[in-house]
Parts: structure tokens; C-alpha cells; sequence
């Protein structure tokens, strides 16, 4: 495609994302909430971490590869949960579902996904399936159970979403899940002819408006219909650690919480059996005052240590940000936006180009400071005021 051909990094990628979508669906995955504070606090903490090369190391062996959770990934990298790759390309969790298992990283679907997550297992890559708990525990439990029987080895809770992030920007976009389109987003749908034949074109012309596919049964209304209930039974505020000791007897694989950012609550957490904690504020998507997940994710690795898996998610858009995040005691990241952008620009070769271009970065910036491999990585390759700086603070 020669959109991707002229895409060399992530803000490449946004930018070819931007001209192809609509505006409320650009920035309905481009955007965070209120004033953006959390987002660009997520992009500082990376950005004021300094390295320092090494020299005069042969790194000509070295390898990005590593192992989450006794399997191994060609890099430690993660797609997050993103509810709207299905709107930003046509079956859009398939094209990254593809585009992962190639790449040899693991794949997360979202509970909000458009497509079944008994789909994603034609592919042959590894799957997490992320639940937002239903206030009816019922229902969450009818989707624990499809996701068991559909052989995903990872259950991902989200546990940072007890009210939905006040997002001003969609109600401003006439953008919003269930889909009410406003005069502004229709006329804006009609300047962006490239998505409105060649994603909302293919859905109605092979079955209609996509829906949620993995919501249960009598909730899978199309993204017009709004179903009456549904928005009540989706309230998560009633979510506790009782739900997590019963999510941990019923799933017999790997189970995460998604947006733990005390020390407290993971250390809560190893004890009711989580295996792994992801520090995560959600991509700024929540909480506006929310701390930088980068500033949070050392108190925690550094408590819970070999008793959980520690990743983090929220502002990973180069590769040296995976090595930083690394350095601070993350085993893995995930990364939801910069793949989204390279699904809306390309599909399957977008993501695919989106995850390439994060495992180059990473490769470069391993070899300039000297580690070989994932385990050589330590905050010994940062220049030292960072410490000094983050201890004051």
C-alpha cells in the first residue's frame, strides 16, 4: 500500500490512521479524556528517561526474543485490548490477529470486540481474552466459559474501569457506543469515502452493522441498536476481590489484572493467585490525574518480584520504550493505540508494519546500549540523573 510505504514510525502510522477515519473514529482511539493530562504524563515518563550507549560490546547475536509465562515471544510485546479495531478496518481483531501471530506476540481481545473470539483461533497465535465485569456476574461467567472452551490460554480482568472515562470529545464528535451518528459525524463519514465503502460498505454488504460478538447472547445487538439494559448491566462499580477469588477458582490459565498501580493491590492480588498484573491507567483513558504508569511500575515490580508476572500498558510508541519499561522491571508491554494505527492505515499489513517498526526500534536500542538480550536489560544502561530524579520526587 503506498500509504504504509511512506510510514517509517508510529507517528507515521497515526498520521496516515488520521486522513483515512472519520474524526469521530480517529479520535475515538487517538484520544485519551478531559484535558489529556494522564496521556501526555504516560509520553513524559518515557521521553525523560536518558541512556547511555556502551561501547566496544559484540551484540552482533542479539536477540529481542524472550518468554511470557513459560511460552515464548519473538519480542515483549503485547496487543492490548482495543474495542475498536473492527471500526477502524473491516473485521479489524482479525487483521491484528493475523498480523500477532506472524510477528510471534500475543494477541488480547477485548470484551467489546466485533469479532467472536472463536474466530481468532483459526490463526494459530497465542490469545488473552479481556473481561469487563458485568454487574449481573452471571454473564461475565457465560463469557469466562467461551473463552475456556475456545482454548485462550490468558484471562485478562480490568480492574481501573469502575465508571466510564468522561470522554467530552465523542459527545462533541456525535460519536458514541451504541452509535446515534449526529449531522457533524454523517457529513464527516461522507469526506471519508476510503472507510465508509471499504469498512461500514463491507459490513452491511455481508451481513449488516457489526455487533458485539462476544457480549452474551441477548446483549449482541448491532452498534445502532442499544439495547434496552444494556448499558445498566455493563456498570462495573460493584467489581471487588471476592470476584477475583471466584474468577480464580473457575479459569484454570493465566489470570492478570489490567490497571494495578499500587503496591498494595499487587501485593493483594499475589495473594488471591494472580498470576500476572499489568500497571496500566487505561492509555490515559480514565482517570485524567492519573500517575504516569512508568513512574508507578518499580515500587511494584520491585515488591511483587518472582511471585507474578509484572507488564505494563499506556504510552508505548517507540521500541526504546519498551526497553525502558523493561529496565524498570516489566517482563512485557502492551500496546493498543500504535497497532490500531497501523490496522486503520493498512489492515493486516499496517499492523503488521506497526510491530515491525517497535521491534526495529527495540533491536537499534539494544544494540547501542550494549544488551544482547531481553535479561541483559537493566537500568544500568540509563544515564543516572533519572534515579537521582525519580527518588526526589
Amino acid at each position: 500500500m503506498a500509504a504504509l510505504d511512506r510510514c517509517y514510525n508510529i507517528h507515521d502510522l497515526r498520521a496516515a490512521a488520521k486522513r483515512r477515519l472519520p474524526r469521530g473514529v480517529f479520535e475515538f482511539v487517538d484520544r485519551a479524556t478531559e484535558d489529556h493530562i494522564a496521556v501526555h504524563e504516560n509520553r513524559s515518563a518515557f521521553e525523560d528517561i536518558k541512556l547511555r550507549h556502551r561501547a566496544l560490546v559484540d551484540v552482533s547475536g542479539r536477540s529481542t526474543a524472550t518468554t511470557l509465562f513459560g511460552k515464548p515471544a519473538a519480542l515483549p510485546l503485547v496487543i492490548a485490548p482495543t474495542g475498536a479495531a473492527g471500526l477502524c478496518w473491516y473485521r479489524g481483531e482479525v487483521q491484528l490477529a493475523r498480523a500477532a501471530a506472524k510477528a510471534g506476540v500475543p494477541l488480547t481481545l477485548s470484551t467489546t470486540s466485533m469479532t467472536a473470539m472463536e474466530t481468532l483461533t483459526e490463526f494459530g497465535g497465542r490469545l488473552w481474552f479481556q473481561l469487563y465485569v458485568w454487574k449481573r456476574r452471571d454473564l461475565s461467567y457465560e463469557m469466562i466459559e467461551r473463552a475456556k472452551r475456545a482454548g485462550y490460554e490468558a484471562l485478562i480482568v480490568t480492574v481501573d474501569s469502575a465508571v466510564p472515562g468522561n470522554r467530552e470529545y465523542n459527545a462533541r464528535n456525535g460519536f458514541a457506543l451504541p452509535f446515534n451518528p449526529s449531522p457533524r459525524f454523517m457529513l464527516d463519514v461522507a469526506r471519508h469515502p476510503s472507510w465508509t465503502l471499504g469498512v461500514m460498505g463491507r459490513y452491511l454488504a455481508n451481513g449488516g452493522m457489526p455487533k458485539h460478538e462476544n457480549y452474551p447472547a441477548q446483549f449482541q445487538g448491532t452498534i445502532v441498536s442499544g439495547l434496552a439494559g444494556r448499558r445498566e448491566e455493563m456498570n462495573h462499580d460493584s467489581l471487588n476481590w471476592s470476584d477475583i477469588a471466584h474468577f480464580r477458582d473457575i479459569w484454570p490459565g493465566t489470570l492478570m489484572l489490567k490497571g494495578v498501580n499500587r503496591v498494595d493491590d499487587a501485593l493483594k492480588a499475589v495473594n488471591y493467585g494472580v498470576d500476572g498484573l499489568i500497571v496500566s491507567n487505561h492509555g490515559g483513558r480514565n482517570m485524567d490525574s492519573a500517575a504516569a504508569t512508568l513512574a508507578v511500575l518499580p515500587d511494584i515490580a520491585q515488591a511483587v518480584g518472582d511471585r507474578a508476572t509484572v507488564l505494563l500498558d499506556s504510552g508505548i510508541r517507540r521500541g526504546s520504550d519498551i526497553v525502558k519499561a523493561l529496565a524498570l522491571g516489566a517482563k512485557a508491554v502492551l500496546t493498543g493505540r500504535a497497532t490500531l494505527y497501523g490496522t486503520a492505515a493498512g489492515g493486516e499489513a499496517g499492523a503488521a508494519q506497526a510491530i515491525g517498526i517497535l521491534k526495529t526500534e527495540m533491536d537499534k536500542t539494544m544494540a547501542y546500549t550494549g544488551c544482547r538480550s531481553v535479561d541483559e536489560i537493566s537500568t544500568d544502561i540509563f544515564f543516572g540523573g533519572y534515579e537521582r530524579n525519580r527518588l526526589a520526587g
